[in-house]
């Protein structure tokens, strides 16, 4: 029913910016936040599937070897051109050997002829210092003695001079002859005649390898002016032998020009001493001309077409085989590193971010946790990874077997188990995104075209639909049998489609469908357990687990606190009927609420419901020390869950079900006592009576703040009839609305007029009236003998005042400071009437 008045500063969804929201905006390490972690989520998983749909960037492709015989026939992927490696070998070997050797030519005998004529002056400056030497002994000035030891001083030294300056052996009989002729100038000059006419025809030192170009020519390349000449005429070249038949041929006419004819003789044989090569093979340079040559010459290709077979299953590999296969895989791999992976990685990425806003409009507050994207991309790739896997094992089976095509089987992959995970934790809605993203890259793995994407798209959103109330095992594979009617229905279709319907190969679709469907709920099976121990999420299979009263720590909690376990099982009551109009989970709501008040089993007796008739321990205490002490039961609740490993949500709530509430019986007790000490200064830290939080964050723990107080207010209803049933009811969820503890949750004021109508008619039931019996019955005590605390049954007023603001009797009682101004008591005040 609508409300009649609502205060417009009040919002059940506040979202203003918090000063630490403001300051992580600010904060340099801006890659770190989890918005940029998500990011990285995201592009990380793209990268990782590209890779995996062109596996062969990381693997190389089968080795081949000549004379092997083909497993599989092998079509070329698209048209390319292969190197003619024999041809084009063969024609750089003819342009190698086209090359002519270099060889390095000096033309000039300069150097030789100056060293001759240094020779045959140092040879007369000899004879002249002999000469000086002998007419000082003719003269007297030298005694015979000193003139042999200076001419024999002097001799050696002059051999020596001779022989080191022309730079050849010592020969005694060559420079005795030369000295009795004084150093002939026409010996000089015929010694010089002949090493330049053999110096510029070119003396090669190996004329066999030279010989080894004829018919071919060599580069003569001149040392001096750098020139360069093809010469073909290689006989004119000497080498040290045929330069010595040259020199004794001149000879004939050298020994009738000079006299005597042992000059001549050793005039010869001084010219073929100082002949040496000036005709020398520059290997480097002949290399590198080759090198360039070979360079040079282009390739020669041959062109392979698209489609054509490069290799039939059984035959063997020949040398053109190895060639066309290596230059085809060579491709693929470039192809898909600089192309085929980054394209798909932004492809798949923005499939990926339509997961994620559907995640983010799903939780409105602030989007999905890193641990949720985490948690879909881990299953993504897990799924993946078993469609790469079937995808394999389908196409070896089919190859043994030719009466059907791989895809009859490709039926049985089971897409839908990823659909089916994701549905179980994060709900239809992000499933639906899930199933489109992972629809499409299983068609990419299968080169399937749109009638696959249909196929595996709608098998995936009944899976989805079929665990949407997962609450017991079996429900995997009782949908996983629903995803098999809806693959075999989609199969036939298929088959029908290609014109195949009554063949064999429809048959065996029908057959793989059906697996499929099996399957589905058999791959789900048996990850999600890997899946729910790995993220620690809480399922409801899980949650029934611990709604076992049975449990150790329920026990436990009956046993020590026997109030609050009373008290807990009808607050489970009625938030499990109370969620599923607001449509929460009311599994996680029940359970919750069996748990949400643990952390009293440290301090029972200081919480009233535990009290009975015992005293109460708070009389000796001070107002702060009570305070904490009912504030401590959250924190021990919390410890105790963590330790039961209850899971993290039943924990939020056990942190949260009272919310940032404040205590005011102890609040006003502290105040009071301040006021009649006639302290006027004496102040009380509202802060200090106040529950930590955090305030509910969920419809679940929104549920369990609600119920916990109105069960515990409609302890002291004195005749509680359905009307003051319903009175207090309105005034307990005004008040907890108006101290704005349901800010942070999801509960609409719809959802809490819901709300209140299922606790009036859980309560109703629970205080209803029986008939009178003629016997006697005795009469319970008025309830409101009893006084709530701290939003629990804690500690009896002695002057019946009312309790903190989380419970209220339906009487004459006060609901917080603002209802004395009217406020509240005007808004919501129909809440919950039918």
């Amino acid at each position: 029913m609508p409300l009649n008045k609502l205060d417009k500063s009040k919002s059940l969804n506040r979202k203003k910016a918090s000063p630490s929201r403001r300051k992580r905006r600010d904060d340099p390490l801006v890659w770190f936040r989890p918005e940029a972690k998500r990011w990285y989520i995201l592009l990380s998983l793209s990268m990782i599937i590209s890779i995996l749909l062109f596996p062969s960037i990381l693997t190389p492709p089968k080795a081949y070897k000549l004379g092997d015989v083909a497993d599989r026939d092998i079509k070329a992927s698209r048209e390319f051109l292969v190197e003619n490696n024999a041809l084009t070998e063969q024609d750089r070997q003819e342009a190698v050997r086209a090359v002519l050797s270099v060889y390095d030519f000096d033309p000039t005998a300069t150097d030789v002829v100056s060293k001759i004529k240094e020779a045959f002056q140092a040879g007369r400056e000899y004879i002249a210092r002999s000469l000086e030497l002998s007419y000082s002994f003719d003269s007297g000035a030298v005694t015979s003695q000193k003139a042999i030891s200076d001419h024999l001083e002097d001799e050696n030294a002059f051999n020596s001079h001779f022989f080191g300056i022309l730079n050849i052996p010592y020969n005694k009989k060559l420079i005795n002859i030369f000295i009795r002729n004084d150093f002939s100038p026409e010996a000089e000059k015929a010694v010089i005649g002949l090493v330049t006419d053999l110096f510029n025809s070119g003396v090669v030192g190996n004329k066999v390898m030279l010989m080894s170009q004829s018919g071919k020519g060599i580069i003569l390349h001149n040392i001096h002016d750098g020139k360069e000449d093809k010469v073909l005429d290689l006989e004119r070249f000497y080498d040290l032998k045929t330069a010595g038949e040259f020199i004794n041929e001149r000879g004939k006419v050298l020994t009738r020009r000079i006299k005597p004819k042992e000059l001549a003789k050793m005039s010869l044989e001084l010219a073929a001493a100082l002949i040496k090569p000036n005709l020398t093979f520059n290997k480097r340079a002949t290399a590198l001309r080759k090198e360039e040559a070979r360079k040079s010459v282009k390739p020669f290709y041959f062109k392979v077409k698209k489609g054509e077979m490069l290799i039939r299953e059984g035959g063997r590999i020949t040398p053109e085989h190895l060639l066309k296969l290596s230059e085809q895989y060579k491709f693929l791999k470039q192809k898909e590193m600089l192309g085929r992976v980054p394209a798909m990685a932004i492809l798949i990425a923005f499939l990926l971010s339509s997961m994620y806003f559907v995640g983010l409009f799903s939780n409105k507050s602030s989007g999905p946790e890193v641990k949720d994207l985490l948690f879909n991309a881990v299953t993504l790739v897990l799924i993946f990874l078993v469609i790469i896997a079937f995808n394999f094992v389908a196409f070896e089976v089919a190859r043994g077997f030719h009466f059907f095509s791989p895809k009859a089987l490709l039926f049985a992959v089971p897409v839908a188990s990823g659909a089916m995970l994701i549905a179980i934790f994060h709900g239809i809605g992000v499933a639906a995104s899930f199933s489109l993203i992972i629809s499409v890259l299983a068609c990419l793995v299968i080169d399937g075209g749109v009638e696959f994407f249909v196929y595996f798209f709608i098998s995936s959103l009944v899976a989805a639909y079929g665990v949407r109330r997962y609450r017991e095992g079996a429900a995997l594979i009782k949908a996983g049998l629903k995803v098999s009617v809806c693959n075999i229905i989609l199969a036939l279709s298929i088959e029908a489609l290609y014109g195949s319907f009554f063949t064999l190969e429809a048959l065996i679709a029908f057959c793989s469908a059906l697996i499929g469907g099996v399957l589905v709920g058999v791959v789900a099976t048996g990850i999600l357990p890997l899946l729910e121990m790995s993220f620690s999420y809480t399922t409801d299979i899980k949650l029934l687990e611990l709604a076992n009263l049975d449990k150790p720590l329920l026990r436990e909690l009956m046993v020590q606190a026997p109030g609050s376990y009373h008290h807990s099982v009808i607050v489970s009551n009625m938030v499990e009927a109370s969620a599923r109009a607001v449509n929460a989970n009311p599994v996680l709501a029940k359970v919750a609420a069996y748990y949400h008040d643990i952390g009293k089993i440290k301090k029972p007796l200081y919480f009233i419901e535990n009290q009975r008739d015992r005293e109460n321990k708070h009389e000796k205490l001070a107002p702060s020390m009570s305070s904490l002490i009912l504030i401590s039961h959250v924190k021990d609740g919390v410890e105790l869950a963590k330790k039961n490993k209850l899971g993290k949500e039943i924990i939020d709530i056990i942190r949260q079900h009272h919310g940032t509430s404040l205590i005011t019986f102890f609040y006003e007790k502290a105040r009071k006592q301040g006021e009649k000490k006639g302290d006027k200064y004496f102040q009380v830290g509202e802060e200090d009576f106040r529950y930590p939080g955090p305030k509910p964050q969920t419809k679940e723990a929104g549920l369990v703040m609600l119920a916990d107080v109105v069960e515990a207010a409609s302890k002291t209803l004195v005749d509680p009839t359905p009307a003051r049933i319903q009175g207090m009811v309105q005034k307990i969820v005004n008040k907890i609305f108006s101290d704005g503890q349901l800010d942070e949750c999801e509960l609409t004021l719809k959802d809490l007029h819901e709300i209140a109508k299922s606790f009036n008619k859980t309560l109703s039931g629970i205080f209803h009236h029986r008939v009178d019996y003629p016997e006697p019955v005795a009469k319970i005590a008025p309830a409101n003998n009893r006084e709530t605390v701290g939003g629990r049954k804690g500690v009896p007023a002695k002057e019946g005042k009312n309790g903190d603001t989380d419970q209220l009797p339906a009487g004459n009682s006060r609901v917080g400071k603002r209802e004395d101004t009217g406020e509240v008591s005007e808004s919501l005040k129909r809440l919950g009437l039918s």
